[in-house]
């Protein structure tokens, strides 16, 4: 094999000036091109250097902003806007994966931030960080805050008319319930509530499985369910029925280099806007007085 085109774990440790410890951890954690061959390790020069432009500030992914993890109407309409208003000169995309998967995707540089929501709002300001430090790349992320929405129950109108709308109770009616994929933040929220309630994932009807907030909201409409988890502006979209349990802090995690990114401070200028504000008030359940916040991550 061409050495020149391929190298060592110890070439590469001397071409960028770091330990081969450091080397082999960048490895295990999918941060650097690299091809395992008879048992050693090798990295194709080019492919370590395109790695190494795009991670600097200046590089060429400046002109792209990748967004995954938790799903939300109101993000998802801003972002199509956004992505139209830049038209071919950048490229801002929106992948709902669930809080879990995304803060992975972000971890391994797949994505250039994450979505996240997991538990009360009260409850955030401890949860969310907690959730970042996990991740050894955590001390290189901030925390922003997008807005706050309003999470619960959407449920189709007929069904709440058959059973009423009384949460102790709605747990032990015969409904066809949403299920989110693990380490989503609104299977989070279900599964908290159901222990409230002494009960499990396993006491419901669970017919179908959902991988973002508005499939699970058009599932419910559609009648191939009763109900599911979700946010207030979901329910809406979709002509359902909601039952509030109250307000969660919607924010955002992304590497530091990234928050200073114009496509960045663009989504949050988008945000902040008048179009938004306005777009607002057609759903309920959005709180946006903070919006851009840092919550952590800033030292």
């Amino acid at each position: 094999m061409n050495q020149t085109t391929y190298m060592s774990v110890k070439q590469v440790a001397d071409y960028l000036h770091l330990n081969e410890k450091k080397v082999y951890e960048l490895v295990r954690d999918n941060q650097i091109p690299a091809t395992k061959v008879t048992g050693k390790w090798l990295f194709p020069r080019t492919l370590v250097d395109r790695w190494l432009t795009e991670s600097s500030y200046n590089g060429l992914l400046s002109d792209r902003l990748s967004i995954v993890g938790s799903d939300d109407p109101l993000l998802y309409r801003v972002a199509m806007a956004y992505t139209n208003a830049v038209g071919p000169n950048a490229l801002v995309s929106y992948f709902p994966t669930g809080t879990s998967m995304g803060l992975k995707l972000l971890h391994m540089r797949r994505a250039d931030a994450c979505c996240l929501h997991w538990g009360p709002n009260e409850e955030s300001g401890l949860r969310h960080p907690a959730l970042l430090r996990q991740f050894r790349q955590a001390d290189l992320w901030v925390l922003v805050h997008l807005y706050r929405r309003e999470q619960g129950l959407m449920i189709h109108p007929e069904a709440l008319e058959r059973v009423g709308d009384d949460k102790q109770q709605i747990f032990r009616q015969p409904l066809r319930w949403v299920e989110r994929q693990q380490g989503a933040g609104s299977q989070r929220f279900l599964m908290e509530v159901l222990s409230r309630e002494n009960l499990n994932v396993d006491d419901l009807d669970m017919r179908q499985i959902a991988y973002s907030e508005r499939e699970a909201a058009a599932l419910v409409s559609m009648r191939e369910a009763d109900i599911a988890p979700g946010a207030k502006a979901a329910a809406q979209e979709n002509g359902l029925a909601f039952i509030s349990y109250g307000w969660e802090s919607f924010d955002i995690a992304l590497p530091r280099n990234i928050w200073f990114r114009h496509l960045f401070q663009g989504l949050l200028q988008r945000l902040r806007s008048d179009v938004t504000q306005r777009m607002v008030l057609t759903y309920e359940g959005y709180d946006l007085s903070e919006t851009g916040k840092l919550l952590w991550g800033e030292d």
